[in-house]
């Protein structure tokens, strides 16, 4: 947006014990009302997890308040909070709430739980091992896997160089992915991360908890912390954000195409029919020529919505939901890596 500038949006989470989520939850969302703050905050027993925008002088009276509260006394820090040029307008409103989880694997806490976690490393130590990661595995010698542990449409749009990027959906999908894919973590160095460190937090334990990997290591702070200190390092392309700007960007790399004319492009719209939630890649001339749907199924219901024939309800289901196995099964022998720039 070009008011991006004025405010900033934060990312946080925090695991800790929370005796009563409900009070937490109101508390929160008072606070954020008085602050005019919007965004998304869940909160649960393991702890609390959020994004929310505003004025510069609403997120560090945000943070202070944060660091001052009981709960959160000597487990969180300054250092946790990931922020980004933005504002409250980056968010349609205010939700907060009481999950399960804090972030959404689909495993119960208590089976498994986020003091099982990986190594955390820090940007630092992270992109050593990246380099060395890459040195080695253009010699085809690496017994290291790269994991990106977001969705596809995330990776899609900028991920490390030579990483293994699941073609998943939903994070509640990726322990059915290591399930199905035990074999390709066998005896292997993980090295994990996702956008600001919180889905590792879970998916590092939850891998370690087939106790097939050698190690398992994690970016702390996520690409967030690593862009600060790397914005030309071995992460290309944008970080996929959950809020209307879809992505902050580093470098000025794109590194995905227009699913259309194939020509470099990586700004997500919500596809043009109204039912369907898919984001789309798809560049301003084929916007113009009504290209605006994320496959031919939908821009056919879109087609049929508009000539007036909206009798039937129409699910959400198109092309790209169909044709997606909700759990890719990976060919370990024909994975080549792409690792240059």
């Amino acid at each position: 947006a070009m008011d991006s500038k004025v405010g900033e949006v934060l990312l946080y989470y925090c695991y800790c014990e929370v005796k009563d989520p409900e009070k937490l939850c109101a508390w929160q969302e008072a606070l954020c009302q008085h602050l005019h703050l919007t965004g998304k905050v869940r909160v649960a027993s393991e702890g609390i997890n959020g994004t929310v925008g505003g004025s510069k002088v609403a997120t560090n009276l945000y943070i202070e308040v944060m660091l001052s509260q009981p709960l959160f006394k000597d487990i969180l820090c300054r250092e946790d909070f990931k922020s980004s040029a933005g504002g409250a307008h980056c968010f349609p409103g205010l939700r907060v709430g009481v999950f399960k989880e804090i972030v959404p694997m689909g495993i119960d806490p208590k089976i498994v739980s986020y003091k099982e976690t990986g190594i955390h490393l820090s940007p630092q130590e992270f992109h050593k091992e990246v380099e060395q990661y890459l040195a080695q595995a253009s010699q085809g010698q690496s017994d290291t896997i790269l994991l990106d542990c977001r969705n596809f449409y995330e990776s899609k749009i900028g991920h490390f160089q030579g990483c293994l990027a699941p073609d998943i959906r939903k994070f509640s999908y990726f322990p059915s992915y290591v399930d199905e894919n035990l074999e390709l973590f066998k005896d292997k160095r993980v090295l994990m991360y996702c956008t600001g460190g919180i889905r590792c937090e879970r998916g590092s334990a939850y891998l370690r908890s087939k106790a097939v990997c050698r190690e398992v290591y994690q970016l702390k702070g996520g690409i967030h912390k690593y862009l600060e200190e790397f914005p030309d390092g071995f992460y290309r392309g944008k970080l996929f954000v959950f809020d209307d700007r879809y992505a902050i960007c580093s470098n000025e790399d794109i590194i995905s195409a227009c699913r259309y004319c194939g020509t470099l492009w990586d700004q997500y719209k919500l596809c043009s029919s109204q039912h369907c939630r898919q984001l789309v890649l798809t560049c301003p001339s084929c916007r113009n020529k009504g290209l605006t749907a994320c496959c031919p199924v939908c821009q056919e219901k879109e087609l049929k919505v508009t000539a007036g024939a909206s009798g039937q309800t129409l699910k959400e289901e198109c092309e790209c939901t169909r044709r997606r196995p909700r759990v890719p099964i990976e060919h370990v022998s024909q994975r080549i890596l792409d690792t240059g720039k």
